[in-house]
């Protein structure tokens, strides 16, 4: 049930309705929605919601006991036995495959034949998101950051509530369960602001990635070495819009969405390619994984307390496992390696006295910009590609490509024009002109919604794709 589609506009004017007309009695309300929250992931594949709901007893029953010991290291031990049980689910669905095949490699480097099933299942959507999530609750509650949460529907809506289940963003549980408290009266909702979040969300997924994807992007990864020169460089720079543009449209849609319910989402996004660092990069590009990995791996690990050749390890560490958990392939191992690399070399230029005079210098801001979206640019090629040999033709078409006569079409320098301009406009001015839609009488807002619906329904494709990390 894709966000932009008839059966989810239906399934949400549905559930937006009753859940208003429940405003009143706050658990029939969170018991609504935790029953909306699992029809919805039913719709992908109905075998995995009891493993959402056992996640949920899991976090309700370790956190209770974490909360009802008072030594230390009885509670670090419950808290731990309760991570490596979602590790191991998740490892398992995600990682079996990559184990046994890289067993039996091993053993055929040694001379040992060996010969192993593989197991080929099938992964439940969204399982690093809702692990992720069960992760933060116990470590926190173990931290005396939140209190254990004495209610299974709480915690059920938690790590299920719809807008954020599929793809995130990756909530803190001290940011919702104290949300859920509150009476459905005392939230405000700002309409206006949700719904511009809503429609500018659609139109960079519909317009712009879609589109981006299926004519550019798509067919040259499919056979770089069939490409232009223009279409090669073409899809070089669109794939950086299109993974934008998609990912950060699903998390405007789910924190409009999750708004217009009264819920508070953190923001996941902040014009990433306008950052001057690798650094910078990740301070605002998917910055609720990014946060996590900081808060529950850098800084478990040491973070940069233990000197500089420990801080560097604790570096690459986590891009490693950040490159792990978007899958179980060689590409993001190798792309989260490389950019743990990148924040290593940061981390040692950034402490030199050259880099301290110059940090202010328009000249070098410019370049250091130039430098930081490239190499984003060329690590997101890893990313994109079925394997290394389509990584090692794309790189090398970049080089060796023939010029076309022609060239990219108007509508796709259109197209990437639009996606830059989401990086390139400051975000006050986006700022603004929500703020301005959100003054203006509901009847009008009313209208322009309508109008905005109706344009994208028209030039929108007829089916649209998966958003790209729901497979993550």
């Amino acid at each position: 049930m894709l966000f932009p589609s008839t059966e989810f506009a239906v399934f949400f004017g549905c559930v937006w309705s009753v859940s208003w007309l429940l405003r009143e009695a706050n658990t029939a309300r969170k018991s609504f929605l935790v029953l909306a929250s699992l029809l919805f992931y039913a719709a992908w594949d109905a075998r995995f919601v009891v493993m959402l709901l056992a996640v949920a007893v899991l976090m309700l029953v370790c956190g209770q006991w974490i909360d009802r010991n008072t030594a230390r290291r009885r509670r670090a031990s419950i808290t731990s036995a309760g991570i490596i049980v979602l590790l191991a689910v998740l490892g398992y669905f995600k990682y079996a495959d990559l184990l046994i095949a890289s067993a039996m490699q091993f053993a055929d480097l040694l001379g040992v034949p060996l010969d192993l099933l593989l197991v080929d299942v099938a992964v439940p959507v969204a399982i690093s998101f809702f692990t992720f999530h069960a992760i933060s609750y116990l470590v926190d509650v173990h931290k005396n950051t939140i209190k254990a949460s004495t209610s299974l529907l709480d915690l059920t809506l938690y790590i299920s509530f719809f807008p954020h289940l599929v793809a995130g963003p990756i909530v803190r549980a001290r940011e919702f369960l104290p949300q859920l408290a509150a009476s459905p009266r005392q939230m405000p909702i700002p309409l206006g602001a949700s719904l511009a979040l809503i429609i500018g969300g659609l139109f960079k997924k519909v317009v712009i990635a879609n589109y981006l994807a299926t004519a550019l992007v798509d067919p040259v990864y499919v056979d770089p070495s069939r490409a232009s020169m223009q279409e090669v460089w073409g899809a070089f720079y669109g794939y950086a819009l299109v993974i934008y543009c998609d990912f950060s449209a699903y998390t405007d849609i789910a924190i409009g969405i999750a708004s217009l319910f009264g819920y508070r989402f953190p923001q996941n996004f902040d014009q990433p390619y306008r950052a001057l660092s690798v650094q910078d990069f990740w301070n605002r590009w998917h910055i609720t994984l990014s946060h996590w990995l900081r808060d529950y791996l850098y800084i478990p690990l040491g973070g940069n307390r233990l000197g500089r050749w420990l801080t560097v390890r604790n570096l690459m560490v986590t891009m490693l496992l950040g490159g792990l958990w978007h899958g179980a392939s060689g590409t993001f191992i190798l792309w989260g390696g490389l950019h743990g690399l990148a924040l290593m070399v940061h981390y040692g230029w950034a402490r030199t006295q050259t880099a301290r005079d110059w940090r202010d210098h328009p000249h070098y801001q410019a370049a250091c910009w130039c430098v930081t979206f490239h190499t984003v640019c060329l690590l997101w090629i890893l990313f994109r590609s079925p394997d290394l040999d389509t990584a090692g033709q794309f790189l090398t078409a970049l080089v060796h490509a023939p010029v076309a006569a022609g060239g990219l079409s108007t509508t796709l320098l259109l197209l990437l024009a639009l996606g830059a301009l989401t990086q390139i406009v400051p975000k006050q001015v986006w700022a603004g002109l929500a703020q301005d839609f959100e003054q203006k009488p509901v009847a009008l807002q009313s209208v322009l919604v309508a109008v905005a619906l109706l344009g994208l329904l028209l030039i929108a494709p007829t089916n649209a794709a998966p958003f790209i990390y729901f497979r993550f």
